[in-house]
């Protein structure tokens, strides 16, 4: 009876088939031979977009790295209307700026000595731990410029407008001249200040304020 059974099942029963499952688009494509290719262009458009823009990124770091190497100064380029000149940490030993506008000119560590500023206008220019021996800054507009450290010895200082100017640390004025030079609100140390008080002379032509009074000389 099982024999004919198992006979007739044979004959007359189907097992079901397994459904059939779609394959995933990725593996789906592969059998596409128009898809396939796509893909594989676009892979290697990609790659050689990153590999070209990774070569321009490490070609310009070259170059950066090369002219900064050549010439540290390249990285300190003045500001101002003195253009790309490089004024800053620069031996300008007689450079002659005289009536030239120079806002905010960046002369930082620059040496100076006996350069010509006569009627310049340097509003908020920068004179940081430079050397200005000798320097001629008669008539000069230096309102709210930097002379922090620096080195102002012997400096014509004639009718200069300074209100507002820094001149912090061992900023020095030894030997300079000053008649009629503007100091309001330049916080000076006491004993550049006591030193100035013993020379100063003279009335601003641009403010009409005594030198000494700005000073505040006793």
């Amino acid at each position: 009876m099982a024999l004919l059974n198992a006979s007739l099942c044979s004959s007359t029963c189907r097992i079901p088939s397994r459904p059939h499952l779609p394959l995933p688009p990725s593996i789906s494509a592969l059998s596409n031979p128009q898809v396939m290719k796509h893909q594989v262009e676009a892979t290697r458009n990609f790659v050689l977009s990153v590999g070209e823009s990774a070569s321009k990124a490490s070609f310009l770091a070259l170059i950066s790295a090369s002219l900064f190497l050549a010439d540290p100064a390249l990285a300190f380029k003045g500001g101002g209307p003195y253009g790309a000149g490089v004024t800053r940490g620069q031996d300008l030993t007689g450079k002659d700026f005289s009536g030239k506008t120079l806002i905010k000119q960046d002369f930082k560590t620059s040496i100076l000595r006996q350069a010509n500023f006569k009627g310049a206008k340097l509003l908020g220019a920068s004179f940081f731990d430079a050397d200005l021996t000798g320097a001629d800054l008669s008539d000069a507009d230096l309102r709210g410029a930097d002379f922090s450290l620096a080195n102002v010895t012997k400096a014509n200082l004639s009718n200069a407008n300074l209100e507002g100017a820094l001149a912090t640390g061992n900023t020095s004025f030894r030997g300079s001249i000053i008649n009629g030079a503007d100091f309001t609100d330049v916080p000076l140390r006491e004993d550049q200040r006591e030193y100035l008080c013993k020379v100063a002379d003279g009335v601003n032509p641009t403010t009409g304020n005594a030198t000494r009074e700005t000073l505040l000389c006793n």
